[in-house]
């Protein structure tokens, strides 16, 4: 049967054979516009951003100045760094709108209970999203000067532990791994210092015996060349008793056997526990493009800043814990999803943690609304209002 062409094209000296060739043509033609379309769009970032991280030196801002030299190389995006003392002044920035993002640790899941230094009128818990997370190869631990002679956490019952002010997310994890040994800060001696590197500078200069950190960072590197040496105290995965009573303390931790820090290697392994660290973490209120698109450009880029750190190679994608105790924002659920490791099962955990933000923020302000103007009874109120909330919502409000 001939083929009929349309009447409104000039086909003249066309064959049918050549016509169809034109269809096949025009047809491939659509088919890579269509496909050049669907491609993703270039990211969508400003030229300049802001995040706050941990000291000069330590892990986590090492890994930030590593990711913000991969923007500047590939997108032409200016990453300013803030070093924080404490986790209060990490946090403060971002709830004022100050920074974008902070490349924090386990206070933002303190933040967003409103507990301990956030516990208080001008804090209380806060709506913070993570975009993602650094899970390396590294321990969340507890190391002693090896000149002490101390193998266990029990052994340091009588000793000197160092106390950061205004870091909740040292001392309480520092808390927990005293209980692995059956102890409280009422069985150390407390010696308080501002910060994270002084607190280590203490154990060198042998004004204190431990210090909880990172086994990746600078200063546990410092403490094993220095004269005292190091030793990470173990939590065994074995040891029921330790880890019920770690939990309890802190709930964010994971058994995890590391094979990098000081004195840590494929040989001689450090087995005790983690969570992610640093959290690259926002508001809620932050825009969903931007998070998309930063979160796009850290995991496609992931090969340009993994060597710079050794705790660097923990933000790739097959590191990436979904499922922990601070939800992800919108922006960066999108991403995950796209690139297909957002499941239905952790779409659903994410809601019940925007849920329990949702109990503690109903909670919050009905405790603004008794107009409590002394500070202790205000903390101690709320800590009771706060449990009963979350104890009626169904969910478990860890500290009393």
């Amino acid at each position: 049967m001939p083929l009929k062409y349309p009447k409104s094209l000039s086909l003249r000296g066309y064959t049918p054979f050549k016509f169809a060739s034109f269809l096949v043509s025009l047809l491939v033609s659509v088919s890579l516009i269509n496909t050049a379309s669907a491609q993703p769009s270039e990211p969508e970032l400003p030229r300049q951003m802001a995040w706050t991280a941990y000291n000069l030196g330590s892990t986590g801002y090492n890994q930030a100045v590593a990711i913000g030299a991969m923007l500047r190389d590939k997108y032409n995006v200016t990453l300013r760094v803030i070093p924080g003392q404490n986790d209060v002044s990490r946090l403060l920035p971002l709830k004022t709108g100050r920074v974008d993002f902070t490349a924090n640790g386990v206070a933002t899941y303190f933040a967003q209970e409103g507990m301990f230094q956030f516990a208080n009128p001008e804090w209380g818990p806060q709506p913070l999203r993570l975009l993602m997370t650094s899970n390396g190869l590294s321990n969340q631990g507890v190391a002693v000067a090896a000149d002490t002679g101390i193998t266990t956490f029990a052994e340091l019952r009588g000793r000197r532990v160092p106390y950061v002010r205004a870091a909740p997310a040292l001392n309480i994890s520092m808390e927990a791994y005293l209980a692995c040994g059956g102890l409280t800060w009422d069985d150390v001696v407390r010696v308080d210092f501002p910060g994270y590197d002084a607190k280590w500078n203490g154990v060198i200069d042998g004004d204190v015996d431990v210090a909880f950190g990172t086994t990746v960072s600078g200063p546990p590197f410092r403490l094993e060349a220095s004269p005292r040496g190091i030793h990470w105290l173990p939590a065994p995965h074995d040891d029921e008793g330790c880890w019920e009573r770690m939990l309890a303390v802190g709930p964010y931790f994971t058994k995890h056997t590391a094979t990098r820090g000081a004195s840590i290697d494929d040989e001689n392994t450090h087995e005790a526990g983690t969570y992610p660290y640093p959290l690259l973490t926002t508001l809620a209120t932050q825009d969903n493009d931007f998070v998309y698109s930063l979160t796009r450009v850290i995991n496609e880029n992931y090969d340009e800043f993994k060597d710079a750190d050794p705790g660097a190679i923990g933000w790739a994608i097959e590191s990436q814990v979904f499922d922990w105790v601070v939800p992800y924002h919108e922006g960066a659920v999108k991403y995950w999803r796209e690139v297909g490791v957002w499941t239905d099962e952790i779409e659903a955990h994410n809601q019940a943690l925007i849920q329990r933000q949702e109990v503690l923020a109903a909670a919050w302000t009905e405790m603004e609304a008794r107009g409590i103007r002394d500070k202790d009874a205000f903390v101690e109120s709320w800590a009771e209002l706060r449990a009963e909330r979350l104890e009626a919502a169904g969910f478990d409000p860890v500290w009393r």
